[in-house]
């Protein structure tokens, strides 16, 4: 970036921090557009001091996801993230990047900024309009290690702020930045792509995305009850901790096997899973009326219910004689499931479309799974994990290296 460019940045930027309908939680004083080399040990010991401070924080540990967010920022995981990173290429930040978070899920925003920041870029994030509790948490704790001494760099390099959905704030804000970072629904992405960023900028959208679960009933059904109740546990933490609303949480399980095995672990399974729901989950009337109104338009509109229980309002199964073109457009929530009962994997691969992201499994091989997808060059499904870790965010994300793509090679020949 020239000297003149910069400038030109820099004076653009300003625009954005004067605007009355914006509010700030963080940042907001300084016009500085700074950029560090990608994992800089000034952002890694930064990141590493809030996930210290966070998971000391009793307010934090209130939240299972600000802890998760919090364990993701420790040393070993950053150190980890950074080898796996380095391509023998020079880089720099892109400069200044504008995060829009999603309003259903409450500290997405901290993930994107940390990618923002690792990547070496001064970052503007626009955290979700909801009063989430979240939100507060980590900005007070974002501000208590933004105001030790030897952050002083960092920021100008750190903005947080609401502001009433208007697009011609985001316009504005986008049309400033050499970088976007948009989390969000279809059309809410088809509308902000409507205001064009930096003629050289770098637009990144994360849209809606739908999720699956496949578990091979043969190797479930040999499991002691210690190990199907870790399951289960692991189950109910990739689904309800975000009521189903992380585009990785799975809505449809698929079982894997001899209809002897699966009918022999299917009720064990989710009996467990239940009872951890009873202990730890609390449907909301709200949602108890939405998920009896999804169950109803769905006896009528699909075509092929095998069988259905619904015996609590905490959890609801809709098993299904076979799968619909359309299945990723039945989305549960609250702790609202679809099945199948497949006898081999194979059986998904007329389904899965651009739209698949994360398949979750246990009791299957991994490696078998990676095979299956690129023998039949499928167009979707981006991530494969283990149960119990979709909602663990990484640099790489629907396909894509976040990290590299904030970031601009410095090409030396």
């Amino acid at each position: 970036m020239s000297t003149d460019e910069f400038n030109r940045l820099k004076l653009r930027v300003a625009v954005i921090l004067t605007n009355p309908d914006i509010s700030y939680l963080i940042g907001g004083e300084s016009d500085t557009i700074t950029t560090f080399p990608p994992f800089f040990d000034l952002q890694m010991d930064f990141l590493c001091e809030l996930s210290s401070r966070l998971r000391d924080d009793t307010q934090a540990r209130r939240h299972s996801d600000v802890l998760s967010f919090a364990f993701w920022c420790r040393r070993g995981n950053l150190q980890r993230l950074r080898e796996k990173f380095i391509d023998g290429h020079a880089r720099l930040g892109l400069g200044a990047v504008f995060h829009i978070s999603p309003s259903n899920v409450p500290v997405n925003f901290a993930f994107s900024y940390a990618f923002g920041l690792l990547a070496g870029n001064t970052n503007y994030v626009r955290v979700p309009s909801n009063n989430y509790h979240q939100v507060a948490v980590i900005c007070d704790v974002l501000k208590q290690v933004l105001a030790l001494p030897r952050f002083e760099l960092l920021r100008p390099t750190s903005h947080f702020f609401r502001y009433r959905y208007n697009l011609e704030i985001t316009a504005e804000i986008s049309s400033r930045c050499r970088g976007r970072v948009v989390w969000g629904g279809n059309e809410s992405i088809r509308e902000i792509r409507k205001s064009p960023i930096d003629i050289r900028g770098v637009d990144i959208a994360f849209a809606d995305r739908y999720s699956l679960c496949c578990l091979g009933a043969k190797h479930l059904a040999g499991m002691s009850e210690v190990e199907l109740d870790r399951l289960a546990l692991d189950f109910y933490n990739d689904t309800y901790l975000m009521d189903q609303n992380a585009c990785s949480s799975p809505h449809l399980v698929i079982w894997v096997g001899e209809p002897s095995d699966i009918s022999r672990v299917q009720k064990e399974f989710w009996k467990r899973v239940l009872r951890i729901v009873k202990q730890r989950y609390r449907v909301s009337a709200k949602a108890a009326v939405d998920k009896q109104m999804l169950f109803c338009r769905n006896v009528i509109d699909i075509k092929d219910v095998r069988e259905v229980d619904i015996g609590d309002t905490a959890l609801y199964r809709i098993e299904l004689g076979s799968l619909p073109k359309n299945i990723d457009t039945l989305r549960g929530h609250s702790g609202y499931f679809y099945e199948y009962g497949a006898k081999t994997i194979d059986d998904i691969s007329t389904i899965v479309n651009s739209t698949y992201q994360t398949l979750t499994y246990a009791g299957i091989e991994k490696s078998f799974l990676l095979d299956f997808i690129v023998k039949n060059r499928l167009a979707g499904i981006d991530r494969i994990v283990r149960v119990g870790t979709a909602l663990n965010v990484g640099i790489v994300w629907d396909g894509l290296h976040v990290i590299q793509a904030l970031s601009r090679i410095i090409d030396v020949d």
